[in-house]
């Protein structure tokens, strides 16, 4: 029975989907409420995606303290599960902090680098900036910084090469920033 119910929380999913991405669809109150309580429904399941996507949702767009912090608990709970998405989303998370869970920079680092080492390149962008200025109570090291800038444009799929192509653009070799 787990897998009959794990294939149709999939199917609900993939129909929330459908509804939060189809321009064509009338966005009326009825279908935006179905819409979320798929998505609800999909994450009190513990489908990963669901649980980033609807967690962030209710952590950005949510009325309420309560729906912010259920919110950061689903994100959390994705990001434990290894969703790259939302382990990024955990960094913010703690980087920015919320009611129930106050700004924790050493924990904010962790769910960066567990992001960037999963393929997100925002997270890897967010470290190395961290590390070339400081933040995130992290010392200066240029040797860091290079390190999680090199990973970030290779997740872009930006190289040096790029840039004599690119009119305007340069490349700062001490702080892997690119400038247009």
């Amino acid at each position: 029975m787990p897998e009959a119910s794990s294939l149709f929380t999939r199917l609900e999913y993939r129909l929330a989907q459908q509804l939060f991405h189809i321009r064509w669809l009338p966005r009326s109150p009825r279908t935006q409420r179905l819409t979320m309580h798929l998505f609800q429904r999909c994450a009190d399941a513990g489908h990963p995606a669901a649980l980033a996507q609807y967690g962030h949702m209710l952590f950005h767009r949510g009325v309420s303290p309560q729906d912010k912090a259920r919110g950061a608990r689903y994100v959390l709970e994705a990001a434990q599960a290894g969703d790259a998405k939302a382990q990024y989303q955990a960094g913010q998370i703690h980087e920015h902090g919320c009611a129930q869970y106050p700004r924790r920079d050493d924990h904010a680092v962790t769910w960066y680098a567990r992001a960037g080492e999963a393929g997100h390149p925002l997270a890897a962008t967010r470290l190395a900036r961290a590390y070339r200025h400081g933040e995130l109570a992290l010392p200066v090291d240029a040797e860091k910084a290079g390190h999680w800038q090199a990973l970030a444009d290779r997740l872009a799929g930006f190289d040096d090469s790029q840039a004599a192509v690119m009119p305007g653009a340069a490349v700062d070799k001490a702080g892997g920033e690119t400038r247009h």
